[in-house]
């Protein structure tokens, strides 16, 4: 073994990936639809046949990969970038899956974008860098850059810390939807800022902290929108006198930012 799989801490996490967003379960699902019906823990199988004739299984440069087809070819691209620019890390490359239909571990209703073949865990020196420990290997940080400029979110910047996770960014699904990639483009407007169930990362992080303060609950700020997040934002739409959807909408969004702890 060598540096390349050495973990350090992490500063500074959720300023990792600039400007780039991760997936959001609103968006996919708009976009693409739902994988399957059900969802648990394990790896399943898709079933819905428009995403299952979208996915392809083809070599990437270290190794072959199972996923969507334009992100499959935008993972080959930031690889080749790697090759060229820290071929150590390179070298040193493995895949711990891109395609499995399940749920966010931990999560009862949060799918993972690996559901949709939009994300990849990666190995080094056949090491997978442990899960939240709010440290990462030094080859997934050397590696990072690169996959931010080829549009890749780093999983590092989740609330609970997921440094072998990389998943193309929610600024390059709402471009290939706007191009048409994946048929007729879906008109989307609003809903595609919604933040709803299912959805993780750092923006719902920041609703469950300003829900926290400004009714004195105590929901998990685990940047996961489960069941319990979503009955605060009706509490808080209630008090505000927005529409309890559940859904945190541009009115609801600015309603938190404004509001004063009671």
């Amino acid at each position: 073994m060598s540096w390349i799989s050495d973990t350090v801490r992490l500063s500074n996490r959720a300023g990792l990936n600039g400007s780039i967003e991760p997936l959001s379960n609103n968006l996919m699902l708009r976009v693409l639809g739902s994988p399957r019906g059900n969802y648990d823990q394990e790896c399943r199988p898709v079933t819905n046949g428009r995403i299952r004739n979208l996915i392809v299984t083809e070599d990437v440069g270290p190794f072959r990969v199972t996923g969507l087809k334009p992100v499959v070819e935008k993972l080959r691209a930031a690889l080749a970038d790697v090759k060229q620019k820290e071929p150590e890390c390179y070298n040193a490359l493995g895949s711990a899956g891109m395609l499995c239909t399940r749920y966010v571990r931990g999560s009862k209703t949060s799918i993972s974008n690996h559901s949709w073949g939009c994300a990849i865990d990666f190995t080094l020196e056949g090491k997978l860098d442990t899960r939240g420990d709010d440290k990462a290997q030094k080859g997934l940080i050397r590696m990072h850059p690169i996959f931010n400029s080829h549009d890749f979110f780093w999983g590092a910047a989740f609330k609970t810390e997921d440094a072998m996770h990389f998943e193309i960014s929610r600024q390059q699904m709402l471009k290939w939807n706007e191009e048409g990639v994946f048929g007729d483009p879906v008109a989307l407007h609003e809903e595609a800022r919604l933040v709803a169930l299912g959805d993780r990362g750092p923006q719902v992080e920041w609703i469950q902290e300003r829900l926290n303060l400004v009714l004195g609950l105590d929901v998990e700020e685990d940047g996961i929108f489960g069941a319990a997040t979503r009955a605060s934002v009706i509490q808080f739409q209630r008090h505000a006198g927005i529409r309890p959807d559940g859904v945190a909408t541009n009115d609801t969004m600015e309603a938190l930012r404004r509001a004063s702890p009671q």
